[in-house]
């Protein structure tokens, strides 16, 4: 099979094309010919070294959709997705209808179930309350506007760093769009949400953006920390003032929930109707061939990319 593989850690760099020999699948397991595999800002730091850092030699990727040998095309994590050929077990499989793109269904596997149960889970969104979701043109993001809105958020605000990715933001549902820099931020989020704090902020971007979120909080609302895009660890939170503004702070990963079925079918098959019937749209990013999977991770980083990342070998 064709791979892409990592003999060292380091950047986008270090990803080198290689023909590998087929894998074999074990008893709970099922070989399927990839047809897209998503990446993923995690991927980046897996190659790092920053996250659960890998064994090496070691293939990035843990989604695809593909082909199994009696045909049916599916979707599931898999341990090593950038490649023409992987492994999923057996009972990760989910069958697919063949009018879905692979695009729209990889948004769903792991960010459209981040952004499901930071909402739900983390955050326990209420009908009538206001969602602040940063970096709202982003994998997740972009899945979290329109979710807030399905679980009957009354305000939505998304925050981006560019005009179009704003207005893409604004065509998904959000009801308002500002810049999401740390300087202004708390003063332009309260602003777009009619001169009150936000019950719930989602935030992977951490640092200065995080400590700025802190803010724009309303009291007893919530602040979930899913990333730290910056790069920059916020500063120390104070429980003093958490006390005084009776607000909350949590951390979200959706590892742990994958790691059980019970952590995601229902939570799949819920988005998988609400994208067949038009309620919410996962968006297809760019497409890059197996082969440019450092083009697609530096253009991760780089923020140039909107919507869900694929690979096609």
């Amino acid at each position: 099979m064709r791979a892409i593989q990592i003999t060292r850690l380091g950047g986008p760099e270090t990803l080198t094309e290689t023909e590998l020999p087929d894998p074999v699948p074990g008893s709970d397991e099922v070989l399927v010919d990839v047809e897209a595999a998503g990446v993923n800002y995690a991927d980046a730091e897996r190659i790092a070294g920053t996250y659960l850092p890998p064994d090496l030699p070691f293939i990035p990727g843990s989604e695809v959709v593909g082909r199994t040998a009696d045909g049916r095309r599916v979707m599931g994590l898999a341990g090593h997705g950038y490649a023409s050929k992987a492994l999923i077990r057996a009972d990760n499989l989910v069958e697919l209808p063949e009018e879905v793109s692979a695009g729209e269904v990889l948004a769903l596997l792991i960010q459209g179930l981040t952004a499901w149960h930071l909402l739900g889970t983390a955050a326990r969104v209420r009908k009538g309350e206001s969602v602040v979701v940063n970096s709202a043109a982003g994998g997740v993001g972009h899945l979290a506007v329109q979710l807030a809105k399905e679980l009957g958020a009354a305000r939505v605000i998304a925050t981006a760093s560019t005009r179009e990715k704003l207005d893409l933001a604004l065509s998904l549902g959000a009801d308002a769009a500002v810049d999401g820099a740390a300087e202004g931020y708390a003063e332009r989020v309260i602003e777009a949400n009619l001169g009150e704090r936000a019950d719930v902020i989602l935030d992977a971007v951490g640092g200065p953006v995080f400590d700025a979120a802190l803010g724009a909080v309303a009291p007893f609302g919530r602040l979930i920390s899913y990333g730290t895009a910056s790069h920059q660890d916020p500063s120390p939170v104070d429980v003093g003032r958490l006390t005084e503004t009776n607000i909350s702070v949590a951390g979200f990963w959706i590892r742990p929930l994958l790691a059980h079925p019970s952590g995601y079918r229902a939570q799949l098959s819920e988005l998988l109707e609400l994208t067949a019937t038009g309620r919410i749209r996962p968006i297809a990013g760019g497409e890059y061939a197996l082969s440019d999977a450092r083009t697609a991770l530096e253009d991760i980083l780089a923020r140039r990319t909107t919507g869900k990342i694929v690979l096609r070998p």
